[in-house]
């Protein structure tokens, strides 16, 4: 009995707090960065094809609200408290992912995770796999879980730059890794240019 009536009060809070509009938090901001910020969130939010509109906007607005959040915690330090920073990123980086799934499936949050750092992983992990085509399933495992890696650092970072950085340097380790396996990269490199310039257009 008890077990049942803790699912039922767990299950009438989820239904409350998926209710519950999302604010767009603006205070302090400034109002063209803040429809800047709207319109950048917006984009993601389209690329989701969400049908319900209260969803849809919610969904919007905690993902501007994060850009917002991180914007605010960039602006606050300088480059000596670079591990003050960090924490504070640190402690609020999980907020994101445990927001938005009130409404989205792990599939559409990885979508927004993509849309906020220029869909990088994806693209760099097809790139690796046209480049050597004969990577093992191992080996693209480990490359993926890289890149995961890099995404999640890029996801905090305060600039376009910030973001590129962090997949640039995961992909100096995942091709240090690979030269260690055995892998000529420079050569491998040359035959997908070569295969690139064949195919047709």
């Amino acid at each position: 009995m008890k077990k049942v009536l803790f699912a039922a009060i767990l299950s009438l809070l989820t239904l409350t707090a998926v209710a519950q509009d999302v604010a767009l938090k603006t205070e302090g901001q400034d109002s063209a960065y803040v429809e800047t910020i709207k319109a950048r969130a917006q984009k993601i939010v389209d690329g989701l094809g969400l049908a319900d509109a209260q969803k849809s906007e919610n969904v919007r607005n905690i993902i501007a609200n994060r850009y917002f959040l991180l914007n605010d915690i960039h602006a606050k330090y300088d480059k000596s408290q670079q591990d003050a920073r960090d924490a504070e990123l640190y402690k609020h980086h999980f907020e994101l992912a445990s927001a938005l799934s009130l409404y989205l499936t792990e599939e559409q949050i990885d979508a927004v995770k993509d849309g906020m750092t220029f869909g990088r992983l994806k693209r760099d992990y097809q790139a690796t796999q046209d480049m050597i085509p004969s990577l093992s399933e191992y080996e693209k495992k480990q490359v993926l879980i890289w890149l995961r890696e890099a995404r999640e650092y890029a996801m905090d970072a305060a600039d376009s730059k910030g973001k590129h950085f962090w997949f640039d340097k995961y992909r100096g380790r995942t091709n240090n890794w690979l030269s260690a396996r055995g892998y000529d990269l420079k050569k491998e490199r040359e035959n997908w240019m070569k295969r690139t310039a064949a195919s047709p257009k």
